[in-house]
């Protein structure tokens, strides 16, 4: 009775209530989304976005926000572990649809540690970072299966350690990116239709020469269907969940879209309704999901203590059509050089949009350097509780920042990350990309840098957010500064404070530069 007594107290003094002091959690994950998609951020935009400009009247725009890597699972395992994911076994690329699980066991993650603290956790949508099916032959373990593979697992069996083996109650979801085998929903460890078929999907509504990855697919299993199914189970836990919520029982969703990444697959209602391509049209419909979940949360009645964050994995990617939408007006990149899988900030540079009425004053913004692998950090803050020493070890708090607040725990300094895995340090306003290309699908790509390129590049993005002049010459201090800190930090086993760990396995910070000219990379 007495600590209860207390606890009502603190929570009058801090002017929280409970639900307050524990708010619900959704955290939207689109796939490939432009900065520059989104209206709020970008003016010029010419697609419509009406759910994500509210949000942010209603909340924050973090305008220097970064995912952890410009490709999709490394990302995915920053947001779920606070670590970045080089740090782990995956040094480049990304996993396919039968990838054995990539989080390490043991591993804290964010569902888990929520779920100690007395969630409800339920992730929907695209998972992408690994589960063990039951295998019948061999299945690439740190890449995507090759066309040999697709048939290489039983269907049929449970899945071992999927999403609710890492403190998710539940799944509903696909287990890569929809241009990857199998083709077909699966229900927490079971696929619910036996994917029986062999089919590959439409890459681009408007180009019928194009197609996925072929393989195994459930009767009936369509594209266009995926992106209103999670939107209708998110919708679903909502509303399940909600009187729990108000009883001091708080649920989190995790929710990976396979939108707008490719295959671009709009759902028939939603097609031509841009004006300007199927991809806007993908985009379009993408922010009318994010729209149907916050108005979930006003229809039961719990939007004020509820928490949504919504962002992208990386940057748009190149299978969108830059050359199309520029020629009308629009850039998903907006200002800045690259697209996903580079080093530049095209690729890594993301929307992020956080609403929490309860906490956060509407129609704010901050330029804190924000990377998505703080989520961990701040759900702890947000909830009071110390991280293990050998967890989050790349994740800061944003919490001071949604409540305008100044703290010594801000991100000093981001690491990024690209698809081959080059590597670029930012601090401040200077950042040093760690090679002399792209690092990934943009010009000059791995191993085309012209003859005699500096071996790195040195920017000042305060004076040229694009990326087009190389202060490496200029400034040798600086770049030096910058590679001795990206060289502790990598040996550290963290960039946080605390005791150092371990990298999963020797973490090379200069990638060898290819030799002739590399493949066009299938995405």
């Amino acid at each position: 009775m007495r600590l209860l007594l207390l606890f009502s107290l603190l929570l009058v003094s801090t002017g929280l209530s409970p639900a307050a002091a524990k708010p619900n959690i959704i955290f939207i994950l689109c796939d490939d989304l432009g900065y520059g998609d989104v209206k709020c951020l970008n003016p010029e935009g010419k697609i419509a976005t009406p759910s994500f400009d509210r949000l942010a009247a209603e909340g924050m725009i973090f305008t220097d926000a970064h995912s952890g890597s410009s490709v999709c699972t490394p990302t995915r395992y920053g947001v779920m572990t606070g670590r970045y994911a080089w740090r782990s076994k995956l040094q480049s690329s990304v996993l396919g649809g039968l990838s054995p699980r990539l989080i390490e066991k043991g591993r804290l993650t964010v569902p888990a540690f929520l779920k100690q603290n007395g969630y409800h956790t339920a992730c929907v949508g695209k998972w992408h970072l690994g589960m063990d099916w039951v295998r019948k032959g061999e299945v690439t373990e740190l890449g995507i299966e090759n066309a040999a593979q697709v048939n290489n697992v039983d269907y049929t069996q449970p899945i071992a350690n999927g999403p609710t083996s890492v403190g998710f109650d539940s799944y509903f979801g696909i287990s890569a990116s929809l241009d990857m085998v199998p083709y077909c929903f699966i229900e927490n460890d079971r696929v619910p239709v036996n994917p029986t078929e062999t089919m590959k999907l439409v890459m681009n509504g408007s180009d019928k020469m194009s197609f996925t990855r072929e393989g195994p697919g459930s009767p009936g299993f369509r594209g266009e269907d995926v992106l209103p199914a999670f939107t209708e189970r998110a919708v679903k836990i909502i509303h399940e969940k909600s009187p729990d919520a108000k009883n001091g029982k708080p649920f989190f969703i995790y929710m990976p879209l396979n939108s707008p990444h490719t295959p671009i697959l709009p759902s028939k209602k939603w097609q031509g309704k841009s004006g300007l391509s199927l991809y806007a049209d993908f985009v379009m419909e993408t922010d009318d999901a994010i729209g149907q979940v916050m108005a979930a949360t006003e229809q039961a009645g719990i939007a004020q203590d509820t928490l949504i964050i919504v962002t992208s994995d990386n940057g748009c990617s190149p299978q969108a059509n830059f050359p199309l939408h520029l020629e009308k007006g629009h850039n998903p990149s907006y200002n800045m050089r690259g697209h996903k899988a580079d080093l530049f900030d095209g690729g890594h540079r993301v929307p992020f949009i956080v609403r929490w009425p309860a906490q956060v004053k509407g129609g704010q913004k901050t330029a804190q350097l924000t990377c998505l692998t703080d989520f961990m950090a701040t759900t702890a803050d947000i909830l009071g509780q110390k991280l293990p020493e050998n967890a989050a070890e790349d994740s800061f708090s944003f919490l001071p920042a949604l409540k305008g607040q100044k703290s010594d725990a801000t991100r000093p300094n981001i690491i990024h990350h690209s698809i081959n895995g080059s590597f670029a340090i930012r601090e401040g306003s200077m950042k040093l990309n760690v090679c002399a290309d792209s690092g990934g699908w943009s010009d000059p790509r791995p191993g085309q840098a012209p003859k005699g390129s500096p071996e790195s590049q040195l920017y000042d993005l305060s004076t040229d957010i694009s990326e087009q002049n190389n202060l490496l010459t200029s400034k040798p201090e600086a770049a030096a500064k910058l590679q001795t800190l990206l060289e502790s930090q990598i040996a550290a086993g963290r960039t946080t404070p605390g005791a150092p760990q371990k990298n999963a396995v020797e973490v090379v910070m200069r990638k060898p530069v290819p030799a002739g000219k590399p493949k066009k990379a299938k995405k």
